[in-house]
């Protein structure tokens, strides 16, 4: 299976950053358009679950709050695709693949890969040693 460009699964990495700026989410996809062009982007569900690690490990209140309505917000805006029996079964063949090969990838980078190829998308992200290890995922440097 190999992705395509019919949208751009968005990493976490990308939006750690555009939180840590304090960019809203309006802001955040502006951004986005700007540097991969206007093609459909979404979630895997795995990057929520990273930002919600990240507004409970908030060291402030102020902080936890600035998290919480980011996350929020991302969650009524984006498309999120879920992690179903489908996208395990693919992340256990590509991680069986690389295990084959010597390669590791940490678990929530092959999960967003997965998910991203499952729908045939690319993805783009600030992190791209790991997913370039992913066979067939296309991806697009942020």
């Amino acid at each position: 299976m190999e992705s395509s460009e019919l949208g751009v699964i968005l990493d976490s990495s990308i939006l750690i950053e555009a939180e840590r700026q304090r960019l809203d989410v309006a802001q955040f996809l502006r951004h986005v358009a700007e540097r991969i062009g206007d093609r459909p982007t979404a979630l895997c569900a795995i990057s929520v679950a990273e930002l919600a690690h990240g507004v409970y490990r908030a060291d402030t209140p102020e902080r936890r709050q600035t998290r919480r309505a980011f996350l929020d917000d991302l969650k009524t805006t984006m498309v999120i695709y879920s992690i179903t029996s489908d996208t395990a079964e693919l992340v256990g063949k590509l991680h069986a693949e690389g295990a084959r090969r010597g390669i590791t990838v940490p678990f929530d980078d092959l999960l967003i890969g997965a998910c991203a190829l499952e729908q045939g998308y690319a993805v783009t992200t600030r992190n791209q040693r790991h997913f370039e290890k992913i066979s067939g995922l296309k991806l697009i440097p942020f």
